[in-house]
């Protein structure tokens, strides 16, 4: 990427143009300055915040003022990538009107230039794109709706399963999504529908012939213990930061610190 800022018409003009997509996570001002330096195309303020951040044990506690404060503090961060915001649980499962009227407040308020929304949520996606907020979709695994999955289970493996989710993914394009996220579905699936479709698509978990690939800034730099087995990890910060402080402790005790 050559400093130039990205827009939702440059990422769909990477796939017109067979370029890949990497798409990162970040939650806060740090991160965020780390993923726009790498020179990331998308920087994603996911739902994922509540895990990563504040511990919680799935996404479904996350608020839409949670997502509000984070993708805040992500845009003063970020100089060149597109920024999109995870829409929470709760904050678009309402009716048209007060899922559109979230959308527009995190847009607003944010600095965020779209928003992504699990699920074939075809009727709001047409309804946020006539209000000119740029949606990315996002089918598979769908975090947000864990208990009706019966947990993080691989998505499409049956050939019913497999058709529901392709032709969501049809539904969700022609409802002017702009991009749209594979998360843990077969390969075979995932190449399928990046072939059918003219949006690009992001997987995670989901192969390698998606247009693009997407982690968690957690995951790429080893901060915890466990991962997803799709995740690789590119370091060991966790390590790193405990050799780090177990140093300065060893110092201060020693009464080596401050010099």
């Amino acid at each position: 990427m050559d400093n130039k800022k990205v827009t939702v018409p440059l990422v769909v003009e990477k796939k017109l143009k067979g370029e890949k997509i990497v798409m990162v996570t970040a939650y806060d001002f740090w991160s965020a300055q780390v993923v726009d330096s790498a020179e990331v195309d998308i920087v994603l303020v996911g739902d994922s915040v509540g895990m990563v951040f504040s511990g919680y044990k799935n996404t479904l506690p996350v608020t839409l003022e949670e997502i509000i404060y984070h993708t805040k503090a992500v845009s003063r961060g970020v100089k060149n990538a597109l920024i999109v915001a995870d829409m929470p649980y709760g904050s678009f499962h309402l009716s048209i009107e007060e899922s559109c009227k979230n959308c527009i407040k995190i847009i607003k308020e944010t600095g965020a230039q779209a928003v992504k929304v699990e699920g074939a949520r075809v009727d709001l996606i047409k309804s946020l794109i006539d209000i000119e907020i740029p949606v990315m979709g996002h089918l598979g695994l769908t975090p947000q709706s864990i208990h009706k999955l019966g947990g993080y289970k691989v998505q499409g493996k049956s050939e019913q399963e497999k058709e529901y989710i392709y032709k969501s993914a049809k539904k969700i394009e022609e409802a002017g999504a702009f991009s749209l996220v594979l998360e843990c579905v077969p390969e075979d699936l995932a190449k399928d529908i990046t072939q059918e479709l003219n949006i690009p698509t992001i997987g995670i978990g989901a192969g390698k012939y998606c247009d693009g690939q997407v982690l968690v800034f957690h995951d790429i730099l080893g901060c915890f213990e466990w991962a997803p087995k799709f995740v690789k990890k590119y370091t060991n910060l966790r390590k790193v930061a405990i050799e780090a402080i177990k140093n300065f402790s060893k110092e201060v005790k020693a009464g080596v610190f401050p010099e």
